[in-house]
């Protein structure tokens, strides 16, 4: 079966975040966040994302931006500096996955008007010419014990995705997946430079694939595939998922919710 997401345009994007937060009452205490209380978080947010992020960037927030009474937590992130989009996440009131169509359409407004661009829940594009999925949900992985809202996370084809949702501490991707929570990058939105430089090591991992598996169709079988993988210097044990594609961005996934 295809799958085929609403499209998006990721060349434009200079930043990417995620699970600000805004005017969340516990998540210092969910998430072990360094602040002593809501309102110092949301203004050592604030000012993270303004100086990092300038008037004229384009910022790409993979949802929960903000909880806490919604009419006083949204018009606070109008102050952050950018061209911003939103891909809702669960705690976001325009989620299909936890509101319904007249909640979304009531609360639409309010993001509009802090400056928000309220895209789908998964997206689809490239980035300089490289396929890649964004989307608040992971392939798998979960902040509990079992995945929530399954029916609303992307289709695993071994796509490149970028995600939230997770809380994840660690720096960084995991296999086919990227995650872009504030927990993981000092509580600022991260230059897409970052993911550039993970899919062109994605690009030339696959490269090396396709020539080891060329290289050892043309010798032959009796040529040790450690043999030819160490001519590449490929680490074979960190390639399993060529075996199953779909399995890319599951790997170390089950560990590492919290």
């Amino acid at each position: 079966m295809a799958y085929e997401y609403p499209k998006f345009d990721f060349d434009q994007v200079d930043y990417v975040t995620s699970d600000t937060h805004f005017s969340h009452a516990r998540i210092s205490e969910l998430a072990d966040r360094p602040f002593a209380s809501v309102a110092e978080m949301d203004a050592e947010l604030v000012r993270r994302w303004n100086n990092t992020v300038g008037h004229d960037d384009v910022v790409l927030h993979l949802g929960d931006v903000a909880l806490g009474p919604i009419a006083e937590s949204m018009p606070l992130t109008a102050s952050l500096n950018g061209r911003k989009f939103l891909v809702p996440g669960n705690h976001d009131r325009v989620s299909p996955a936890t509101q319904s169509r007249a909640a979304i359409e009531r609360f639409t407004p309010l993001y509009e008007q802090a400056g928000w661009t309220v895209l789908p829940e998964v997206i689809e594009g490239a980035r300089r010419g490289t396929r890649v999925l964004a989307s608040h949900y992971p392939y798998a992985g979960d902040t509990q014990d079992s995945d929530r809202h399954t029916s609303h996370r992307p289709v695993d084809r071994g796509i490149p995705l970028l995600h939230g949702h997770t809380h994840d501490r660690e720096n960084g991707p995991v296999g086919y997946q990227f995650h872009v929570g504030v927990d993981a990058s000092d509580y600022a939105p991260i230059p897409f430079s970052l993911i550039d430089a993970w899919l062109a090591d994605l690009r030339r991992e696959d490269d090396e694939i396709v020539a080891l598996v060329r290289e050892r169709n043309a010798i032959g079988e009796e040529t040790p595939l450690s043999e030819l993988a160490a001519r590449f210097a490929i680490d074979l044990e960190a390639l399993d998922r060529i075996e199953q594609p779909a399995d890319r961005g599951r790997r170390g996934q089950g560990d590492r919710s919290q």
